[in-house]
């Protein structure tokens, strides 16, 4: 702003200079302009340098205030960074100290030990923190080992700990960490622990998904749709009502299926019109699921060797309104006698069931691998029965093996021996997702195509273990009835068959030892399928009920009969009399009609000569 004081100070008269130059200052303040009177006066002047002076105060206050929050602002500055560096040292420490503790070596307890914690109990948590560090000192065994200890000591610690934990046998234990690794195996046996999700499989004979959905979610039922690779599957979180007392359950609308069993049935790809036969179809969800996808066309051959078992498959079919199966009561090795000609089989073997431990937890302490391997006999003879009854020439020639099992010895071992003995190949199963199949186990190498098969986990998963293999029949050929290579004798066509099957049966037991399975007597040498143990029993019982009626009847029948034939002998003895009278009577009559009858002929001959004298 303008401040006229200034002017005024300019204007007056200070001692030591002439009026002149008052004058000549008047003048030019004349020739500039009129003259103004003062705006402020002396007291405002007075007032005024006391503000300028003030002004000085408060800008050197300031000025010095400013500096104070500079040093402040520095101090702060310094202390954050001081703390940042703090920060950053007790990060390098605690990762110094997790690198220690990661790369330290464990020392696993002694025999002695594990001898008296077994005695006098152990604490769960240190058996669990103590089963981590060991899997951590297994996946990285060479810097983290104790080097006076070898590997089959952790091993051994491990697999105790597991047994302890969660109750399993030790030799399957061994089995999932010959399979898997060390801290797969460990999520493996973990995740066997819980239970799997709840799916219902949408009957598309009667209704659709979504239609279901509405009615269930109406009846209070919490649920959202399966997975993507499921067009049918509803996975049921919470629900108010038994799931298998609805309306809609009774009234044939839904199936209670696993997740795991749908994916079977979606390789095998039953088409409308095709014959299918469905080996082991207890309880009946597989069998239901094809003649859905077969839309209720074709025929579907329903089989299952357990005869309690068959009521359940019947009342499922008819509840889901299923009107192409056919349901038959046979063992499944005796199919190829039977009946043949079949566009696809599907064979969800009888198996140790390593892989739905969730749902029957007796399985951990009962199986034992002598176990395994029988079943995976019993599942080659199946598997090569289902090949032989499919027909490769007009049909399609897919048979599809699947098991609720994780073992080797169940899937992949079996599926090397089919392929070792029929012409048969393993081709994709088409489902979108899983783990595939194992090419090498131990020291054992597989056919290379075995990668095409899927395996499901639960851990990984979140589906009960399972096993699925898709098999294409090449030719109807049998590569173990050809006798190329075996000398022919010149004996009968009797002999040469005899030798034939004993040759097919040496070829067996030898692919069997090479497959690492025991070689159990075959069953081809019996002309009569085997029969079931239960009905032999059933049988014996009723022979000796019938024995020990017949006996009864003899004693109580013995005392009437001897007081009947004490009657019944006078009558007996006349009419013995009476009947050789009669007898006697008859011949002398007839003795005397023949004496007659020659003379009569004598004397007709002696007419007739004299006649023609």
């Amino acid at each position: 702003m303008y401040d006229a004081s200034k002017d005024a100070k300019k204007n007056r008269s200070i001692p030591g200079f002439d009026s002149s130059d008052e004058s000549d200052s008047d003048d030019d303040v004349q020739q500039l302009g009129p003259k103004h009177e003062p705006l402020i006066s002396s007291d405002e002047e007075d007032s005024s340098d006391s503000d300028d002076s003030s002004d000085s105060d408060d800008d050197s206050h300031d000025r010095t205030g400013r500096s104070h929050k500079g040093r402040d602002l520095e101090a702060m500055a310094r202390e954050i960074e001081a703390d940042k560096a703090d920060e950053a040292a007790e990060s390098r420490a605690e990762l110094q100290r997790t690198y220690r503790e990661q790369t330290k070596r464990q020392v696993i307890p002694t025999e002695k030990e594990l001898q008296q914690e077994h005695e006098t109990g152990v604490n769960l948590e240190q058996l669990h923190t103590r089963v981590q560090e060991v899997v951590a000192t297994l996946s990285d065994f060479n810097s983290r080992r104790d080097p006076d200890t070898p590997r089959q000591a952790y091993v051994k610690v491990l697999v105790n700990d597991l047994c302890t934990l969660y109750n399993y046998l030790p030799e399957l234990v061994e089995l999932f960490l010959d399979m898997f690794s060390a801290g797969e195996a460990v999520e493996f046996i973990e995740a066997q622990e819980s239970d799997r999700p709840v799916v219902i499989r949408t009957n598309t004979l009667k209704t659709r998904r979504r239609d279901l959905a509405q009615a269930l979610t109406n009846r209070g039922v919490n649920l959202d749709p399966l997975e993507e690779w499921s067009k049918v599957g509803l996975k049921i979180y919470q629900s108010k009502v038994p799931l298998g007392a609805t309306p809609e359950y009774l009234a044939g609308h839904y199936m209670l299926q696993s997740a795991a069993s749908m994916l079977p049935v979606m390789a095998l790809d039953p088409q409308p019109g095709e014959k299918v036969l469905d080996m082991c179809s207890a309880p009946g969800g597989k069998t239901s699921y094809i003649c859905q996808l077969m839309a209720n066309t074709g025929t579907v051959i329903a089989n299952d060797l357990r005869a309690d078992r068959i009521n359940a498959v019947v009342s499922n079919l008819h509840r889901l309104g299923v009107r192409n199966a056919i349901v038959v009561n046979y063992d499944g090795r005796s199919y190829p006698k039977i009946m043949g000609g079949f566009d696809r089989v599907l064979l969800d073997a009888p198996c140790s069931g390593l892989g739905v431990i969730s749902r029957d937890q007796a399985v951990k302490m009962t199986r034992t691998v002598k176990d395994i391997m029988r079943t995976a006999h019993l599942q080659k003879e199946l598997l090569r029965a289902a090949v032989d009854a499919v027909d490769a020439k007009g049909g399609a020639g897919v048979i599809v093996y699947s098991t609720c099992s994780v073992s080797v010895f169940e899937n992949e071992m079996v599926v090397d021996y089919i392929l070792k003995n029929r012409d048969v190949k393993i081709v994709d199963s088409g489902l979108p997702f899983g783990t595939p199949g194992f090419t090498k186990f131990k020291d054992k190498h597989f056919h290379p195509s075995l990668s095409l098969t899927k395996r499901f986990y639960p851990h990984s998963h979140n589906l009960d273990g399972f096993y699925v293999c898709k098999l294409q029949k090449l030719s109807n050929k049998k590569p173990n009835s050809n006798t190329g290579n075996v000398k022919k004798s010149t004996g009968s066509a009797a002999s040469n068959k005899v030798k034939d099957n004993s040759n097919a049966d040496a070829s067996a037991d030898s692919s069997n030892k090479a497959a690492g399975n025991p070689t159990l007597p075959s069953l081809r040498k019996k002309k009569r399928p085997k029969v079931p143990l239960k009905v032999v029993k059933w049988r014996q019982q009723q022979n000796e009920e019938r024995r020990k009626r017949k006996q009864s009847q003899h004693a109580d029948d013995a005392p009437k009969q001897s007081s009947k034939d004490a009657a019944t002998q006078p009558a007996k003895k006349t009419k013995k009399l009476e009947a050789e009278t009669a007898t006697a009577s008859g011949d002398s009559e007839q003795g005397t009609k023949k004496e007659s009858s020659k003379k009569a002929k004598k004397q007709k001959k002696k007419k007739s000569k004299s006649k023609k004298k």
